[in-house]
């Protein structure tokens, strides 16, 4: 079909044809409370994410869920996120870590138990920002015929925005699912919201969202 002039123009369905759903970071280190590098509004997102999620399986659609890694040797990153040093291990794989919310030692790089990964969804795990950087999940969706991608998780403006540029330039017609995504700086959360909208891809409430697929 020929682009229309604008994205505004472009109708809702055809913004998410065939669709992945990426679900960015939701893990025990960023979500639970009392973590490390915690944002307390991630857990404000749960229901949207749920909703999103059981949207995507209903349809067989794809659902790909990232994972930040830290690495146990020094690195860049490290100057930026000093919590992801041996001190504290921050989303080392396999360092169990107990949360006020939860009774019991968690994996502090899983994904959060109220949104469990399941067999046939996708896990990408990167040690950087963006989930397209130095991984394979652009090889994934392409040997999925996708061509949309629905973008959640957290934190707004680093790991989800970084995911949702990345996935403009790599050709998908992306969209931030709004209620969905979250921060630990709200004016940056809006920001980044409203710059997305300006210049990449599209910003939707979950419900909306919905309603287009």
């Amino acid at each position: 079909m020929d682009l229309p002039q604008t994205a505004a123009e472009l109708p809702p369905a055809e913004r998410v044809r065939d669709p992945a759903l990426v679900v960015v970071d939701l893990q025990n280190d960023f979500v639970r409370e009392g973590a490390p590098l915690e944002v307390p509004d991630a857990r404000a997102t749960i229901d949207a994410n749920r909703r999103l999620i059981a949207a995507f399986r209903a349809r067989g659609r794809p659902i790909v869920f990232t994972r930040f890694l830290s690495r146990p040797a020094a690195n860049l990153l490290w100057l930026w996120s000093p919590q992801c040093r041996p001190d504290t291990r921050c989303c080392w794989p396999g360092h169990q870590r107990r949360y006020a919310d939860r009774h019991a030692l968690l994996d502090c790089a899983e994904v959060i138990d109220d949104l469990a990964p399941e067999p046939g969804d996708i896990i990408i795990d990167k040690h950087g920002y963006g989930a397209f950087h130095g991984t394979g999940l652009d090889d994934w969706l392409k040997a999925l015929a996708v061509r949309s991608l629905v973008i959640t998780g957290t934190v707004t403006q680093i790991c989800v925005e970084e995911t949702a540029r990345e996935a403009f330039h790599h050709g998908y017609r992306t969209t931030i699912a709004a209620d969905a995504v979250s921060s630990f700086a709200p004016e940056l959360h809006s920001a980044t919201l409203k710059n997305f909208a300006m210049k990449f891809g599209w910003v939707a409430a979950s419900d909306e969202i919905l309603q287009w697929l």
